[in-house]
């Protein structure tokens, strides 16, 4: 009797851990995502295209929102953006960005990099946040400075550093903070990344997958009860891949609610991915196959390395995986 009640015990602090509220707040004091103000919110990119030139606030939201083109008539968007940009709100008579950067919600320091020249995101932080009984890192780039540690606890509104214009192609004007909110693919990153300049190990922007940052903080405000696990899984599917499994995906185990079923060794795991190139699920499958395989794919007029960022090569419903997509499967499945 003693011993079914601790166990029963211990399923309920579980459920309640694994569906705790997030106190999840903006990274600075411009708070224009929720008054509906954009223009207000979102630092805009310097746009030339088709001889016209343009500021538009939408560049600096998340995905598709860069690089312009004209195909079939049609103007899309080809660079993905995989986070969101924030302006600043006070600057001084220089014009310098006065805003301080704030860590989203309760978490650990895991990364700073205080030295502007090491990555495209200059000075720069990561978070790391207990969502869901798992992992899930805040990162906070082009900083003015950083004011925190790496292990240092904060809750939601702790300093991180100063807002700014460090890393490549920015300027004083376009002084902004770029957030990102993503999952770790694979926690063994720099086997796979063998042969490249890595001053930043697993917290390389290349090991993190983003999430629509501004959706999820809209879609949070409306209902506080949501979890980051049920966020990710109404993202829509734009291809599914079918690859050999070798037990279960680092990935998988890093965040299990990923995970339908068991695959055994020897047989295959069929991925779906959003078309920014997030997983979103792993399903279980009995077929053995040697190489991954694209299964699923949304019928598109453009073709899909433009929808994909060359993650997927062919247009309507033919597709197979470009060696972007082949790296991507690598990482996740740790083929090194």
């Amino acid at each position: 009797m003693v011993f079914a009640l601790r166990v029963l015990l211990a399923s309920l602090i579980a459920s309640s851990t694994l569906h705790a509220e997030i106190d999840l707040q903006l990274p600075t004091k411009n708070n224009h995502l929720f008054t509906g103000e954009l223009e207000k919110f979102y630092m805009y990119v310097d746009r030339t295209f088709e001889g016209e030139t343009s500021r538009p606030w939408t560049g600096g939201c998340y995905g598709y929102v860069r690089n312009c083109r004209r195909l079939h008539g049609q103007v899309i968007c080809t660079k993905f953006h995989e986070g969101i940009d924030i302006k600043p709100l006070k600057r001084d008579s220089a014009g310098h960005p006065l805003d301080m950067v704030n860590s989203i919600a309760k978490g650990k320091v895991v990364h700073t990099s205080p030295n502007s020249g090491k990555s495209n995101y200059g000075r720069y932080v990561v978070v790391e946040h207990d969502w869901d009984n798992s992992k899930v890192y805040s990162l906070y780039a082009h900083l003015a400075s950083v004011v925190c540690k790496r292990g240092q606890r904060v809750n939601a509104g702790d300093p991180l550093g100063k807002l700014g214009y460090s890393g490549r192609g920015l300027n004083r004007r376009r002084a902004h903070l770029h957030l990102e909110i993503n999952m770790m693919m694979h926690s063994n990153f720099d086997r796979w990344a063998r042969g490249m300049i890595n001053h930043h190990g697993i917290y390389n922007g290349l090991n993190m997958t983003g999430c629509d940052v501004a959706k999820f903080y809209l879609e949070h405000k409306k209902n506080p009860q949501l979890t980051f696990s049920e966020f990710v899984s109404q993202t829509p599917v734009y291809f599914k891949v079918l690859a050999p499994a070798n037990g279960t995906p680092d990935i998988v185990k890093r965040y299990p609610w990923l995970r339908h079923g068991e695959a055994k060794k020897g047989n295959s795991w069929e991925i779906s991915f959003s078309a920014t190139g997030k997983p979103i699920s792993f399903t279980a499958s009995d077929k053995k196959i040697k190489q991954a395989y694209i299964t699923a794919v949304r019928p598109s007029d453009v073709p899909h390395r433009y929808n994909t960022r060359n993650l997927v090569e062919g247009q309507d419903q033919h597709a197979t995986l470009g060696n972007n997509g082949k790296k991507l499967v690598n990482l996740l499945m740790g083929n090194f």
